[in-house]
């Protein structure tokens, strides 16, 4: 045979075999999602209102099955893990009965220009106790120490002054006597995820630092959490433990502006009329301090600045707040409270805005809050509060940062994914996260908890530290399954 046919044969044969080649269509290898060193199949979670799924100033049932535990139980599901239960509310309205009386008011929902309240009544009956444990053992409310307090689902102590109990916890407590942590062990639980905290710094936040909420003392806090930690592990379980964001930086304390004020010129001027002696009196307060050696002419100048209270014809004026950590002038005149004007380092916490403007004497302009009469202390976060909280939350960090590595677990610095939203916001799948009200993807309309999708990143969050520490291979769920509002149709 020629030898150039030869070739052409032997070319043919092999372009054949590649043909045939390139029609098969490769069969891809199924990952096999793995638990790696953690066993999924007992996971009991503990915390507060951030595990329970509270969202919109409330918890429901579309909530709470878009809670961070729950969304990361369905991804433990894939790797060997069991059933997770829900200490489920009766219905989509939230909020809650005493005794056939409301004791908690339903949840918020998007009017169109903001969040406005459910119009519908609670269906769920605190006293109706529920049956069984459950693996998702978060109590809104709840601070670090309640988790080990005895009693604190004794209905009973709801009725105390002040309250002993947590009607969240009332409802689902194995025992009146019993502890969370308690019915949480005895569970046995193989894996946990512990989130605990943020109320023993936000209760007095949300206050406005008043005094009625204090933040958790740090022995007390040190005390109790290495004993959550300790005993959670005795058995051998694994778990994911979460830090305590900053939060001052939520939408809760970032939404409404220290100087919401409109004013026209006329009323403006009668306004400074009004304080006229107010800042004349300043003045002669801290002359005669000075003149004394009380204070030096510097400091007195700072500080007559400081309280100096004007308003002018315009959109921004800000509003005039108490604050404590003025000089005491009363002593010299009764009349020279501790009040100034706000500035930006001011805080004004969410539900200030139905309340500056609105009359302490129905009827009378010359009562409006926040303008002739001064804002309380629960309305506003000073800087010195907020450095409070601050010191506190660094403390807190760093116990929960000394117990996770000493037990070897998961962690989740929640402290600087907040810090990131903050801060131009986190890419998530094809969203920006942001820390906006309403309109941002991470708070809920109440400022203070998460959307449905911003608990789906959290427990995005939590899988890849899981997935990190202890070698499993979790996959990630989808922003776009978890949405940012709830109809006032789901009820």
């Amino acid at each position: 045979m020629n030898t150039q046919y030869k070739w052409l044969i032997l070319l043919l044969i092999f372009g054949f075999i590649a043909c045939e080649s390139d029609d098969d269509t490769p069969v891809e290898e199924e990952v096999v999602i793995t638990s790696g060193d953690a066993d999924f199949s007992k996971f009991v979670a503990l915390g507060n209102s951030l595990t329970a799924g509270f969202t919109d100033n409330a918890l429901f049932i579309a909530g709470q099955e878009n809670s961070m535990p729950n969304i990361l139980a369905q991804q433990f599901a894939l790797a060997g893990g069991g059933e997770f239960t829900q200490p489920l509310m009766s219905d989509n309205i939230g909020g809650a009965l005493l005794g056939g009386t409301p004791i908690l008011g339903p949840r918020l929902f998007f009017n169109g220009s903001g969040p406005a309240p459910l119009a519908a009544t609670p269906t769920t009956e605190i006293t109706a106790g529920l049956s069984g444990s459950f693996n998702n053992m978060g109590v809104p409310g709840a601070k670090s120490f309640h988790l080990v307090a005895p009693g604190y689902g004794d209905v009973a102590g709801l009725m105390a002054m002040p309250a002993t109990a947590n009607p969240y916890f009332v409802r689902m407590a194995s025992s009146p006597t019993t502890t969370v942590l308690a019915d949480a062990m005895a569970q046995s639980p193989t894996f946990f995820s512990l989130w605990i905290g943020n109320n023993d710094v936000l209760g007095y936040a949300l206050s406005g630092g008043d005094g009625t909420n204090p933040i958790t003392d740090t022995t007390l806090f040190t005390q109790v959490y290495n004993t959550l930690v300790t005993t959670l592990t005795s058995g051998g379980a694994k778990g994911v433990v979460f830090n305590i964001p900053d939060v001052t930086a939520i939408a809760h304390f970032t939404t409404v502006p220290h100087n919401p004020v409109p004013l026209d010129a006329a009323t403006a001027g009668a306004v400074n009329s009004a304080y006229a002696a107010y800042n004349a009196g300043i003045v002669q307060a801290f002359a005669f301090l000075v003149a004394n050696g009380a204070i030096s002419q510097a400091d007195a100048d700072a500080e007559i600045a400081r309280r100096t209270i004007t308003f002018a014809e315009a959109e921004d004026n800000a509003v005039v707040i108490l604050d404590e950590s003025l000089t005491d002038l009363t002593m010299i005149n009764s009349a020279l409270v501790n009040m100034r004007q706000a500035t930006a380092e001011d805080l004004l916490v969410l539900p200030a805005s139905s309340f500056i403007g609105t009359e302490a004497v129905p009827g009378n302009p010359l009562t409006v809050n926040g303008v002739a009469v001064p804002l309380a202390d629960k309305w506003v976060l000073t800087p010195e509060e907020q450095q409070e909280i601050a010191t506190a939350t660094e403390t807190f960090n760093g116990v929960i940062t000394a117990a996770v590595q000493q037990a070897g677990l998961a962690f989740v610095d929640a402290n600087a994914l907040l810090d990131q939203v903050s801060n131009g916001g986190i890419q998530y799948d094809e969203f920006l996260i942001q820390g906006n009200l309403v309109f941002g993807g991470l708070f809920s309309l109440d400022g203070v908890h998460p959307t449905a999708r911003g608990y789906s990143f959290l427990a995005n969050s939590a899988a890849q530290a899981i997935n990190t520490t202890y070698g499993s291979n979790l996959p990630l769920v989808k922003a776009a399954d978890y949405p940012t509002f709830y109809s006032a149709e789901l009820q």
